[in-house]
């Protein structure tokens, strides 16, 4: 038994308190023993393997560690792997194939809704989760939906474009050029470089 999880194999060690859990995670039902304060985070990216759920402020502020609990975003580093039995989870390896990407992944890729990627992954699943309740949302819609995923690169502006992205190309539409090269317009009053500045977050 390890400190975080044993995959089933052979009996629980008798001097270490552990629960059996079955889970199903990226459509596959795993059985496991875990100690009763294992987070999920940890045993999903420690215990599975599954390391696309990142782990950043370990106080559910900034998101990074989101995944699908039964269809809804959670924050997995704060949910004990207990609470999961008898659940599905969804990781962003469970997004797409290995030859298809999600329409989400699409759309990241497309509209340039990533940098450093750190963020990426919750803001996909946070994504997924509102186009699977809401195949046309609005801009408000969309901000509100990452509301609680914080991005430190890209001003979420190319975000939303790729969430906005992603519903379209599902809704069967073809998505609308948004020219994500160009700048923002400055404001009349903002001064000369304010587009220049403007630009540099989005």
């Amino acid at each position: 038994m390890t400190s975080l999880f044993e995959e089933i194999s052979t009996k629980p060690a008798s001097d270490v308190p552990v629960r059996r859990i079955t889970i199903t995670v990226n459509g596959q039902p795993r059985t496991l023993d875990v100690e009763p304060r294992l987070l999920l985070a940890h045993l999903l990216r420690q215990g599975l393997q599954l390391t696309g759920t990142h782990t950043g402020c370990d106080t559910t502020s900034c998101g990074a560690c989101t995944v699908l609990f039964d269809g809804t975003p959670v924050k997995s580093c704060t949910m004990l792997a207990v609470q999961a039995d008898g659940h599905e989870v969804q990781t962003v390896e469970g997004l797409g194939t290995a030859s298809e990407l999600d329409p989400v992944q699409e759309g990241f890729t497309t509209e340039h809704g990533l940098q450093c990627g750190f963020c990426t992954p919750g803001m996909m699943l946070a994504s997924r989760a509102l186009l699977n309740r809401n195949p046309d949302p609005t801009e408000d819609e969309v901000r509100f939906a990452i509301s609680g995923n914080l991005c430190r690169c890209t001003g979420y502006q190319n975000i939303v474009k790729a969430v906005l992205w992603a519903a379209a190309r599902e809704r069967g539409e073809a998505p609308a050029e948004t020219g994500t090269d160009a700048a923002p317009e400055a404001a009349p009053d903002a001064g000369p470089d304010a587009a220049a500045v403007a630009g540099q977050g989005a």
